[in-house]
């Protein structure tokens, strides 16, 4: 759906948390050390899952015709979402961002690391992950597993969900309850602007509170 889609890229993290919170789905954050690669970048979209994990001595070509099948199919207008299960490679670089890219994918995010990070930040492809490591998955991951429902961290995502994700973090909107959860946060975003203007036109903080019963 674009035009939910581009309703959530015009929220921010924290605003999308504090609705999911009050109603009662405070566990919808990814892990802290999930991070952009670029601050200054936003990814929004539905979501599309992906995992796998290590498998020593395998060869290269099990594991790169894994990973180019997730490649192929990854569908346009989705952000990619992967829960590799490793904690020491690369689960994405430059050549398979330019094809993400290329394809018409929103965006990655990962329970893991990457490489070619200059190369990804010319490139303009959001991604996020944990760290950073030259290792790349030949003859060590493979893909096990596509569109099937991940954990990260305490949240459990699913094909379908939507992600936003900016300077702050990775949130993740229950696909049932997107559309309401997006309403709220924008009427949430409309209420903070009239609460800021009453700041700074000189109203008292805890009086402008209580009006607007947001801080």
């Amino acid at each position: 759906m674009p035009d939910l889609t581009a309703r959530i890229l015009a929220c921010y993290t924290g605003a999308v948390y504090d609705v999911l919170r009050e109603m009662g789905m405070a566990d919808c954050v990814l892990p802290h050390d999930v991070r952009p690669l670029d601050p200054r970048a936003k990814l929004a979209g539905p979501v599309w899952t992906c995992s796998g994990s290590p498998r020593p001595g395998l060869t290269a070509d099990d594991s790169l015709l894994s990973w180019t099948g997730m490649l192929s199919a990854a569908p346009a207008g989705a952000v990619v979402v992967c829960q590799p299960n490793d904690s020491t490679i690369a689960h994405m670089g430059e050549l398979s961002a330019e094809t993400l890219k290329r394809r018409g994918i929103l965006g990655y995010v990962v329970d893991g690391g990457c490489r070619d990070v200059d190369f990804l930040l010319r490139l303009g492809f959001p991604v996020f992950c944990r760290y950073y490591t030259p290792v790349d998955v030949v003859g060590r991951w493979r893909l096990e597993s596509m569109a099937q429902p991940v954990t990260i961290g305490r949240v459990k995502i699913s094909t379908g969900d939507y992600l936003l994700g900016d300077a702050d973090g990775v949130v993740v909107i229950p696909q049932a309850i997107a559309e309401e959860v997006v309403a709220r946060t924008e009427k949430v975003i409309s209420s903070e602007s009239a609460l800021r203007k009453a700041i700074l036109s000189g109203e008292d903080p805890q009086q402008a509170y209580l009006k607007y019963r947001l801080f």
